[in-house]
């Protein structure tokens, strides 16, 4: 059988070509602003609620701000704060689908309440084990009430580390990790994870705190409600005096936040940045990428590797140097749009529904809304949001055809495919190399996968190195990894011991040296050492 595609572009610019929608001129650099602005939109999304809930909720607090007249350092953190308060969340989806289904719907409900006591125990014993049958789903929330304190600290402790993370990695103020590691802390000192209380939370977090809560509730049932909802939690979830602020300028500080597009708005606001360029924007985009992969443990390192064998694979298929940083870039950012889909069906070890996977077919398509929205970088979100169509159609989330994919759309769908062969999922082991490449020839030979991107991604592929070195950083033995990168797949103790033919204890071991070495506290933190150390490496099993 002819690979159908193999004729479609004789090179990047060959017979053909002209049907395709052609590589706009590159927008202005991004704005370190902005990016962190377009991750807003994905953090939103993993928070259930509609793109730029955050956006407005930064605007909220800063007319906060300038009302308690704060001064410029306070509120550039400010602005900082209420865009990224909520980015460590999906780092621990995992769990919290292990513990309580759906993660996406179990965030969205922690807004109706007063998240403490009883209303929160009560909101928490509702979402465990709810698909499970009566006498299981009953046995499984009494486990759950036994052990319900420590399991959702250790919770909010990932969250916190990993948001504080993000925030140096992308070059924020070194105010800022200790600042989100107080998200969840509460005015009265029933928070978590540190039990703090009153002044104890900085003032970013408390003024982030309230307006993300009154957004929710303004949006959704009007400010009366809003004012009501602000009364009721003064002196518990809020800083009285910030909630008595708000319900007395309410109208004044609500004004139009609903009705505008937040967007330029809240560029306009942010502090002044330079264009990232180079190494600096490569460093930025490859966290928010770490990020997104944190979704779950079966896609951590994804995007890393997707982008280093998508600008192997342009060297191979003939791109130039522009094309090629496209290609980077869009590798590492292609799965923002993973955080709007629940866990429940990322992790999901059987068939989805028909329902859930039109609604898991939509995230290649909120990637690039996302990135579409920094004009520097809309180029990279057309070849990130193309990742799964494919030549014949029967690709997602627009069944594009091949006169409507160029030639990056079309590697880095061959690419993506490539790398997802070789990582395992919940309903299959993962393909070794050759399997992988076997399996890519076959999708050529379909005409799904261009053959031409196919041959590149393969010979890409051959040249790529990455073993597992004999001891890393940190003094980590060559064991102590093996267990690092078994950890970072989610496995528990009993799971690693049968890979490696070792003991459930000498497992506690090595994670306690591994924990002791790394200053990690928890799986996610353990993982982010492992992706930024260069430890990673999925092949090596």
């Amino acid at each position: 059988m002819a690979r159908q595609g193999s004729d479609a572009f004789s090179g990047p610019a060959g017979p053909g070509a002209e049907s395709v929608a052609q590589s706009p001129v590159p927008g202005p650099a991004p704005r370190r602003s902005e990016l962190l602005a377009a991750l807003s939109l994905a953090i939103d999304l993993g928070l259930g609620q509609p793109m730029e809930h955050m956006m407005r909720a930064t605007l909220l607090g800063l007319r906060i701000a300038e009302a308690l007249d704060v001064d410029h350092q306070v509120r550039e953190r400010i602005y900082y704060a209420n865009l990224l308060a909520w980015i460590g969340c999906h780092a621990d989806s995992y769990e919290l689908s292990a513990l309580f289904g759906d993660d996406i719907g179990f965030r969205f409900d922690y807004y109706l309440i007063d998240a403490t006591g009883l209303p929160m125990l009560s909101m928490m014993v509702r979402h465990t084990a709810a698909d499970l049958p009566g006498g299981q789903r009953a046995r499984a929330r009494a486990r759950f009430i036994a052990t319900a304190r420590s399991s959702v600290r250790d919770l909010i402790s990932s969250h916190c580390t990993s948001a504080g993370r993000l925030a140096a990695r992308v070059g924020l103020d070194e105010q800022l990790p200790g600042i989100l590691e107080h998200t969840f802390e509460r005015w009265d000192g029933r928070g978590l994870p540190a039990g703090k209380s009153g002044v104890q939370i900085p003032l970013e977090m408390r003024i982030a705190q309230l307006a993300d809560t009154v957004e929710v509730h303004l949006r959704t049932a009007g400010l009366d409600a809003a004012v009501a909802m602000a009364t009721a939690r003064r002196g518990t979830q809020f800083d009285p005096a910030l909630a008595d602020l708000f319900c007395a300028r309410a109208p004044e500080l609500a004004h139009g936040l609903l009705e505008e597009d937040p967007w330029p708005a809240v560029l306009e606001s942010a502090p002044r940045d330079a264009a990232l360029t180079g190494a600096e924007l490569d460093a930025v985009l490859e966290a928010m990428g770490d990020f997104a992969d944190l979704k779950s443990p079966w896609t951590i390192g994804h995007s890393r590797a997707v982008a280093a064998l998508a600008a192997g694979a342009a060297a191979s298929y003939g791109l130039g140097a522009a094309e090629t940083r496209v290609l980077l870039q869009a590798g590492w950012v292609h799965d923002l749009g993973r955080m709007g889909v629940s866990n429940a069906l990322w992790d999901a070890p059987g068939e989805l529904s028909g329902i859930q996977r039109e609604h898991l077919d939509m995230y290649p398509l909120l990637s690039e809304r996302i990135l579409a929205r920094v004009p520097g970088m809309r180029r990279v979100g057309q070849v990130a949001g193309a990742h799964r169509e494919r030549l014949d159609g029967s690709g997602y989330p627009l069944g594009r055809t091949a006169s409507g994919l160029d030639p990056s759309q079309r590697l880095i769908a061959a690419v993506d495919a490539y790398q997802t062969y070789l990582e395992p999922r919940p309903h299959r082991a993962a393909l070794d190399a050759r399997a992988a490449a076997m399996r890519l020839r076959v999708e050529a030979d379909s005409g799904r996968l261009e053959a031409r991107s196919v041959e590149a991604v393969l010979v890409a592929a051959a040249g790529a190195g990455g073993r597992l070195p004999g001891a890393g950083p940190g003094g980590l033995t060559a064991r102590e990894i093996e267990v690092l990168r078994l950890l970072c797949r989610g496995m528990d103790h009993q799971r690693i011991a049968a890979a490696l033919v070792i003991s459930p204890k000498t497992v506690r071991n090595h994670i306690e040296h591994i924990y002791l070495k790394t200053g990690a506290a928890n799986r996610v933190s353990a993982t982010l050492f492992a992706l930024e150390n260069g430890l990673w490496d999925r092949e090596a099993r």
